[in-house]
C-alpha cells in the first residue's frame, strides 16, 4: 500500500486558537475581510468568497494563542479508511472523531511524524456562493484559504515524508549548500495545482509560521493595508506589501491581536504538468524571500506560533541543525 491508494485533494482549514473571540472578529471579520459563516460559544467558522465549504479557518476561544490543528480534504470517504490503515502501518497512531467540529462529518486525526496536528476529512457542508456577491467584498476580498506554513528542523525528512506517504509534489526548494552539498532548507509541497499547498521552514520547531489566505488581487493588498492603518492596526503589519522569489507572490503579512500569523497572498502559478522540475534556491540568493521589498524584520524569523497536540498540550520543540536564517538577515 503507498500514498496513491487515497486522494488528499487540498490543504482546506486551519485552527487558530484566540483569546478574545470578539477582538479576532473583529480583526479577521471587519478589517481583513473573511465572512462569517457562523458563530457558537467558542468558536468562529470564517470562509472567504470563493468557498463553497462552510469554513476555512476556525478561531477558537482558548487561554493562549496558537494553531490547533490543520485540516486536509480527501477525494472519498473511503478514502479516510484507507488511510488510518495505512497511517498504521507507518507507526502513526490515530484516532477517529465524529461531530466535534461543526459541519465536518466523520474525521481522522493524527500527530504526524513531527509533531505537527493534522486532520483528514471527506463530508463538509456547502454553503451558498459568494463571489458574485459583490456587496460582499471588502477588506483584502479574501478568496480562500491557499496553504499553510510549518516550522521544522527536520525540513528534508518531513518534505520527504508528506511527498512519499500522502502524495504531496516539490514546487519549489531552498537548499543551504555544505561542503559542496545541497541540504534542503525549504520545500514548497502541493496536492491542488497551485505553487504549494504546504510549505516547511528551517527553525526551531514543531511550529507554525502562518497560514496563507488568497486575496483578489495585489491592488486589494494594497488597498488594505490603508483600510487595516485607518482602523488602528498599524503595528499589527508585520511584513510588506512586496514579492516572494518563491513561488512569485505578492504578499503583507499580517499579526492578529494574539500574534498568530497570516499572509495575504496572490500572484503564484499553474502545475499542472506532469514533468514540473522543482525550482531549486539557494539560502543566500537576495532575490529567494525578498525579490522586492523591504528585508524581512528579525521578528518574522524568530517568532512563531504554538503548535498544539490533541490535548491542548504545547508540543516541545527542538532547535534546527541548519543555520535557522539567511546569512544576509540581520
Amino acid at each position: 500500500m503507498d500514498g496513491n491508494t487515497f486522494n488528499v485533494l487540498r490543504t482546506h482549514h486551519i485552527e487558530y486558537c484566540v483569546t478574545d473571540l470578539d477582538r479576532a472578529q473583529a480583526f479577521y471579520v471587519d478589517a481583513v475581510g473573511l465572512t462569517v459563516t457562523e458563530r457558537d460559544g467558542q468558536c468562529l467558522y470564517l470562509r472567504g468568497l470563493e468557498d463553497r465549504t462552510h469554513h476555512n479557518l476556525i478561531l477558537r476561544q482558548a487561554s493562549e494563542p496558537g494553531v490547533a490543528h490543520v485540516g486536509f480534504r480527501v477525494a472519498r470517504e473511503n478514502d479516510l479508511d484507507i488511510l488510518a490503515q495505512y497511517l498504521g502501518t507507518l507507526g502513526v497512531g490515530v484516532h477517529w472523531e465524529t461531530g466535534v467540529e461543526r459541519a465536518i462529518g466523520r474525521v481522522l486525526r493524527a500527530q504526524d511524524p513531527f509533531g505537527f496536528p493534522i486532520e483528514f476529512f471527506y463530508q463538509v457542508e456547502q454553503v451558498p456562493w459568494l463571489l458574485q456577491r459583490f456587496d460582499q467584498y471588502r477588506g483584502a476580498e479574501v478568496m480562500r484559504l491557499d496553504h499553510v506554513n510549518y516550522i521544522s528542523p527536520h525540513v528534508e525528512e518531513a518534505a520527504r515524508w508528506y511527498q512519499d506517504h500522502l502524495g504531496f509534489q516539490m514546487s519549489e526548494y531552498t537548499v543551504s549548500v555544505e561542503n559542496g552539498k545541497d541540504r534542503i532548507w525549504g520545500a514548497w509541497l502541493h496536492r491542488k495545482q497551485t505553487s504549494h499547498d504546504l510549505a516547511i521552514s528551517n527553525g526551531k520547531g514543531p511550529r507554525f509560521h502562518h497560514a496563507s489566505f488568497i486575496a483578489s488581487s495585489k491592488d486589494q493588498i494594497l488597498a488594505v493595508a490603508d483600510r487595516l492603518a485607518a482602523l488602528g492596526y498599524v503595528d499589527n503589519i508585520e511584513r510588506g506589501p512586496g514579492r516572494h522569489g518563491t513561488t512569485n507572490a505578492f504578499f503583507l503579512y499580517l499579526r492578529d491581536p494574539d500574534g498568530n500569523r497570516i499572509e495575504l497572498f496572490t500572484g503564484d502559478y499553474l502545475l499542472a504538468d506532469p514533468d514540473w522540475e522543482p525550482i531549486r534556491w539557494d539560502l543566500e540568493d537576495p532575490q529567494r524571500q525578498t525579490f522586492w521589498g523591504a528585508p524581512a524584520p528579525k521578528r518574522w524569523f524568530d517568532e512563531s506560533m504554538v503548535a498544539f497536540d490533541w490535548n491542548q498540550n504545547p508540543m516541545p520543540t527542538t532547535n534546527p541543525i541548519l543555520p535557522d536564517r539567511p546569512i544576509m538577515v540581520d
